[in-house]
């Protein structure tokens, strides 16, 4: 490491400075102080779910160089990038696999960026720089504490280029986003559709409202505490009716509604007055995010309408550029979703169990990039993806 650019870790959120933090941060909502914090302060992340907060600053906390939500982690949940049979290999080897270090953004499967850099190529200390820097600092102290592991998950191209020069393995997956190619409103949009595609959209919609179910949409600054306890009680129903245990309580709810302001969004299905079921997005200037939802039954297309169709329209509203819905699901092509990758680096500490996980990921790949080019020919477009 470059003695110019001194290295610390930091147990909690709040010992680095939110103003700096966020001024490098931009407006990617997963990486405001306030989203990490809000995690944090809630105890949705803490050592008793898995998560010990180990966060990277490279330079002074009033003026630094680069910081990067880091992660030691006991388990693999939440992260949405699965490694349980690394995990198992490493225990056939009489080696423990956790703890292992994660850089990453807690229970968010959303590509963005993962470090934090200043941009100041005069001092030496460009973005290139500071993420080579970044990923050494990682895998060393991994090392030295005798970690088995660092991951880097979800992370955007620029980060990805860095892991590889690093030597780190990368890994892709596929997921489904939607693109605005300037469409003026839902209808322009399904005007590109095949003609039986574009009338399965439209029934679904009907349905919706012969059930009786209308829509509002609000912002977190809209939503008074008991609106926004009601949504994270539709939410924590809907993970406990599937047998999982909610990652986020309804304080954490509370705080990003609170303190993140319009990035916060949720969209409200009423029946009779009465708030039915929740979808709940975040934004940047470019991009919504799908990330909650609950609903208190089964109610025919609601899912799709309030998670899917509903968000479409508000980004062809407020001409966001994509919409990246979450994890899972050959449905969302139906709709309009389109396949695209999303990639993960690994530092693996074991030589044998790296050179064992370098073949896996070769073969994988191929396997993901033959689903996809699969899914891109199930889009629903008249004419391929593009009008």
């Amino acid at each position: 490491m470059n003695p110019r650019f001194p290295v610390s870790f930091h147990s909690r959120i709040a010992e680095l400075d939110a103003s700096a933090w966020n001024a490098l941060a931009g407006d990617y909502p997963f990486l405001r102080h306030e989203f990490l914090g809000a995690l944090e302060e809630t105890g949705c992340v803490s050592p008793l779910t898995g998560w010990t907060p180990r966060h990277l600053l490279i330079g002074a906390r009033e003026q630094p160089l680069l910081l990067a939500p880091l992660y030691e982690k006991t388990n693999s949940w939440g992260e949405f990038v699965f490694d349980f049979a690394w995990a198992r290999a490493w225990e056939s080897r009489g080696l423990d696999y956790y703890p292992k270090m994660l850089l990453a953004i807690p229970f968010t499967p959303a590509t963005g960026p993962r470090v934090l850099c200043a941009h100041d190529g005069a001092s030496g200390h460009d973005g290139d720089t500071m993420r080579a820097a970044a990923l050494a600092a990682i895998a060393s102290d991994a090392a030295a504490r005798g970690r088995s592991s660092a991951h880097a998950l979800f992370i955007d191209e620029p980060l990805r280029n860095a892991a590889l020069a690093a030597g780190w393995l990368l890994r892709r997956d596929c997921h489904f986003q939607w693109h605005n190619r300037g469409y003026r409103d839902f209808e322009d949009y399904l005007a590109g559709f095949s003609a039986d595609k574009r009338k399965k959209v439209r029934r679904e919609r009907r349905r919706c409202a012969e059930q009786g179910i209308e829509f509002e949409t609000r912002t977190g600054a809209q939503l008074d505490r008991a609106t926004i306890a009601r949504v994270h009680e539709l939410h924590a129903s809907t993970f406990r009716r599937h047998g999982h245990p909610p990652y986020l309580n309804a304080d954490f709810f509370q705080r990003v509604a609170a303190t993140m302001g319009d990035a916060f969004i949720v969209v409200l299905a009423r029946r009779a007055g009465e708030c039915v079921a929740a979808a709940v997005y975040f934004r940047s200037s470019s991009t919504l995010y799908g990330r909650y939802w609950g609903a208190d039954g089964d109610y025919h297309s609601l899912h799709f309408e309030a998670c899917y169709h509903q968000g479409i329209e508000y980004c062809i509203r407020h001409g966001l550029a994509r919409f990246e819905p979450g994890t899972q699901g050959e449905h969302k092509l139906a709709r309009g979703f389109e396949p695209a990758f999303t990639w993960s680096a690994h530092w693996l500490a074991d030589p044998v169990l790296r050179t064992a996980v370098a073949r896996y990921l070769e073969r994988e790949a191929e396997a993901v990039a033959e689903y996809a080019d699969v899914a891109a020919h199930h889009t629903p477009f008249r004419h391929g993806p593009w009008r």
